[in-house]
């Protein structure tokens, strides 16, 4: 006779159930859990322990049957289902009706109806779907689990995408189909049989064996996307990386390549993260041009304690031409006609910063000699700022020295010392006052002295350089507020500035390697030093002035300046022609307009003081939102900052010192939903014709990115007559990228 017992859910069913399906010595188990009120640890050998609505024992067949809401769980894992049978003879549990399983790795199945072992660990299921992490989905007709660590399935299809909300029906962007699969949970990979890359349905691809990571690997060792495509240097070339996780710390990748004009090519990467830092190996070597060439780049960066650190940036190459090609096959970035390197320690105090370090050039064009690039070995700043003293000033100290070597030009050796001390205050008719005093110091010792880039008449030198000046700053800003036409302020500013005269003395004497460019504008017409650096010291005294004014009307903001410096005597060490060479310097503005937060448009000029002519002019602007925007610049100047690498430094008074740049750029920026776009372009102006132009088209959801991006270049590097590019990424997330790039 059968005999049932139906009773709705309670701690004593879920007791009950534990009992039931318990192996013999539960109860001894139980007894020891009651006296000692801990739990025994987790084993597969552990009772399967449920809860359910309802719970039906057949004693005659050993089944156990539980329904409505049945939950149970063991090592780890939990069942849920509409119904479970429990089969105490065989250990076999049945579950039927929205089967919900949940590893402990945290993956969740769902199946219409699954046998599984005592443990969990075993098994088969029927109509099967998988939630992995990263958005990614499986599915199948069924799937067979062995020891919990391999899943065989069967008609199976993968995706990361989301089904169409309003048509749940229709195919996601991208699924792979395969007519069998095995999930390794161990290794984290899934391996696919016949497997085909649909595309809104349509099949794409087709591969007899595919295996991809487990969405919930960061990294997995495997082969990645190759590089392929064709360029009149290279011709037809081909690359498959290889990435290698060497351990938890470090990974590898390795990239063959092979063209069909240049040699082949082997390219290295190596990556490792330590507890204080990270470092960054990149080797390349190859066969080009009837030689072997290599190149070397590395980067690190190491944490000595919390206020010091170190790190190095090594760059090398046997060539200007394996440079070139590796950025074409590897799309490397930086500057591919100088390779800087670096080594370095800083800290960082309170208020003040050191750093000590060497720096060395390599240039790989013909118009930058590695002859003539300076070797930085060593050099050494130390910068403070202090608190405000006793006096309501604040001291600032800049000092360092360095050492210069050149196989082709002049060698320098420098040790420099800048203080500065502001006092500011406030009249009492709201007039604001800045008290300043500044000095200058130098000793210099320079062989070489009458090469590049100074071209003195002395071969050698030893000379030293200081200077001492006093400046009173005063502005009177005058703000009215209109109502309903906003607030308005006027801001008149004076600066007198008194130092001992320099002259032109400097330009036979003293080395100049940090002062070679500069350019007069409205940032920097209040200060003792027009030049960029203390090379060169502007001296004299002088009063510079200028006019602020602004207007806020709500969210509109117009905001201007206009200045210019009057000195007691003419400068000789400002070259002709540069604004400050006469008592009466040339004319700088500023004017800023942002009427919405759409639009911003900001102009800077310099005009001769004289005739009112554009001596310089630098216009940019912003117009539009992400969903449009477009933003471009001007730029006229007549200053060339390499003029003095080039030829014998001019007399100051001469025109030659100054070359037109008269440019002009561009760009286009659309981001709508999805959809990414852009448009950027560079003209030269003065010589009419185009510099660069690019544009970059990309979709990316959640599963999905399309990346297409198209450059012609066409400046000339080592007598390339240009370049262009056309690059296709294709993005599928979870499982990998697909590139191809033509050139």
């Amino acid at each position: 006779m059968t005999r049932k017992l139906l009773r709705p859910i309670s701690l004593a069913t879920t007791l009950l159930a534990a009992l039931v399906m318990a192996p013999a010595g539960a109860w001894a188990q139980l007894s020891k859990l009651a006296a000692t009120g801990t739990s025994p640890p987790v084993s597969k050998n552990e009772p399967v322990t449920f809860t359910a609505d309802q719970v039906e024992y057949d004693r005659e067949h050993a089944l156990v049957t539980a329904r409505g809401h049945v939950e149970a769980w063991q090592a780890g894992r939990v069942v849920r289902a509409d119904q479970m049978t429990f089969n105490r003879e065989t250990g076999v549990v049945t579950a039927v009706g929205n089967v919900v399983m949940l590893e402990p790795d945290g993956q969740v199945l769902f199946a219409q109806y699954a046998e599984l072992s005592r443990d969990m660990s075993e098994g088969i299921l029927k109509t099967v779907r998988a939630q992995l992490e990263n958005n990614g989905r499986l599915a199948a007709n069924g799937m067979r689990r062995t020891g919990g660590l391999l899943n065989e399935l069967s008609r199976v299809v993968y995706s990361a995408c989301d089904l169409c909300k309003t048509d749940p029906t229709r195919p996601p962007l991208w699924e792979i189909e395969a007519a069998s699969a095995v999930q390794d949970t161990e290794h984290k990979t899934i391996e696919y049989r016949d497997a085909v890359l649909r595309m809104d349905g349509i099949p794409v691809a087709w591969a007899p064996f595919f295996w991809h990571p487990d969405p919930s690997v960061p990294r997995q060792s495997g082969l990645l996307p190759p590089v392929m495509g064709n360029s009149s240097h290279l011709g037809a070339f081909f690359g498959q990386p290889y990435y290698w996780v060497i351990d938890g710390q470090s990974d590898a990748t390795f990239t063959p390549l092979m063209t069909t004009q240049a040699g082949a090519v082997i390219d290295t990467q190596y990556r490792r993260r330590f507890n204080d830092g990270t470092l960054f190996v990149n080797l390349s070597a190859g066969y080009e041009t009837r030689s072997p060439q290599g190149s070397i780049a590395t980067r690190s960066q190491f944490a000595i304690d919390d206020t010091w650190r170190w790190g190095f940036d090594i760059n090398r190459a046997s060539s200007s031409q394996f440079v070139l090609n590796q950025h074409i096959l590897l799309g490397l970035t930086g500057d591919s006609n100088v390779l800087p390197s670096n080594i370095y320690l800083e800290g960082f105090g309170e208020g003040s910063y050191s750093r000590f370090d060497v720096k060395a050039y390599q240039g790989l064009v013909a118009q930058i000699a590695t002859a003539k690039l300076p070797l930085v070995l060593p050099r050494y700043t130390y910068s403070y700022v202090g608190r405000p003293d006793s006096l309501g000033g604040r001291l600032s100290v800049d000092t360092g020295i360095f050492n210069v070597v050149r196989d082709d030009g002049t060698n320098t050796r420098r040790a420099n010392l800048t203080m500065n001390w502001e006092r500011p205050f406030q009249g009492s008719v709201g007039d604001l006052w800045k008290v300043t005093l500044h000095g200058d110091s130098a000793a210099y010792d320079a062989s070489r002295f009458d090469e590049q880039p100074n071209y003195a008449l002395r071969h050698n030198i030893d000379t030293a350089q200081a200077q001492a000046g006093v400046a009173v700053d005063v502005s009177w800003p005058w703000m009215r507020d209109s109502g309903a036409w906003g607030t308005q302020l006027i801001e008149p500013r004076l600066q007198l500035v008194v130092q001992p005269r320099t002259g032109d003395s400097q330009l036979a004497k003293i080395p100049n390697e940090d002062s070679l460019s500069f350019e007069f504008s409205d940032a920097n017409l209040f200060g003792f030093n027009r030049f960029e650096g203390i090379d060169r010291l502007e001296g004299g005294t002088r009063l510079n002035a200028a006019l602020h004014g602004a207007w806020y009307l709500g969210g509109t903001l117009l905001d201007g300046l206009v200045g210019q410096s009057y000195q007691t005597a003419r400068d000789n060490l400002f070259p002709a022609s540069s604004g400050l060479h006469d008592t009466v310097s040339d004319i700088v503005a500023r004017a800023t307009f942002s009427p919405t937060r759409w639009l911003d448009l900001t102009y800077r000029t310099r005009l001769d003081k004289q005739s009112l002519n554009t001596r310089m002019a630098d216009a940019t602007f912003a117009v539009g939102t992400d969903k449009l925007r477009l933003t471009g610049g001007y730029l006229y100047t007549t200053f060339d900052p390499f003029y003095f690498y080039d030829t014998p430094q001019p007399l100051p008074t001469t025109s030659g010192y100054f070359g037109p740049r008269n440019e002009a750029t561009a760009m286009l920026t659309s981001r709508w939903g999805h959809y990414r776009f852009s448009l950027s372009a560079r003209r030269n102006l003065a010589t009419n014709q185009m510099i660069y132009y690019g544009a970059t088209a990309a979709y990316e959801d959640e599963c999905f990115i399309l990346d297409v991006r198209f450059t012609r270049r066409y400046t000339s590097l080592l007598n390339d007559h240009g370049s262009t590019a056309l690059l296709f990424f294709f993005t599928f997330k979870t499982v990998g990228q697909v590139g191809y790039r033509a050139i």
